[in-house]
């Protein structure tokens, strides 16, 4: 969790076991100066909590929800039925079928209800969607994620101009 400056994205996990992937989010953010809080609380196990992390949500600063989840991988849609904030779906690889029920879990939303949704374990991807959501109405943040962009195209030429395959 970024605790310098106020959270503009929270996180939240439907266990702790969700981390590893999950902090990739958290260091995509960091490298582009976008504070956040990353949390565990279940949709199943603790919805009274869940729903009081939401609730508090924007009073903290909170613009953008990250959801994750496995296997039902409810939790995205329970954030995104308790605020009007942006909520962005992770869907957790599992032992059961790589991920591909979770992703399908998260991607059905009923009419009304959305959850943009990002591959299974695409949690940078997440960072970024949000990123470039929090950069419409803030053009410092605008300007790193360019920067950040470039940055990832002039790696691919660099790549590519090293290259023996011509």
């Amino acid at each position: 969790m970024t605790e310098a400056t106020t959270a503009r994205v929270g996180i939240v996990c439907g266990s702790r076991s969700d981390f590893p992937v999950m902090e990739r989010a958290v260091e995509m953010l960091a490298k582009l100066k976008v504070p956040c809080e990353l949390h565990a609380i279940s949709a199943h196990r603790a919805p009274d909590l869940l729903f009081g992390f939401i609730a508090g949500a924007e009073a903290r600063g909170i613009r953008v929800f990250i959801a994750a989840a496995g296997g039902a991988a409810h939790l995205p849609g329970v954030v995104a039925s308790k605020t009007i904030l942006p909520v962005i779906g992770v869907p957790i690889p599992t032992q059961v079928s790589g991920g591909l029920d979770s992703l399908l879990s998260i991607v059905q939303m009923p009419k009304g209800v959305p959850v943009a949704t990002v591959a299974i374990g695409g949690a940078e991807n997440a960072a970024l969607l949000a990123v470039e959501i929090l950069a419409l109405g803030d053009p410092a943040l605008r300007t790193r994620l360019q920067a950040y962009r470039d940055a990832q195209t002039r790696s691919i030429e660099d790549d590519e101009s090293n290259s023996n395959l011509r």
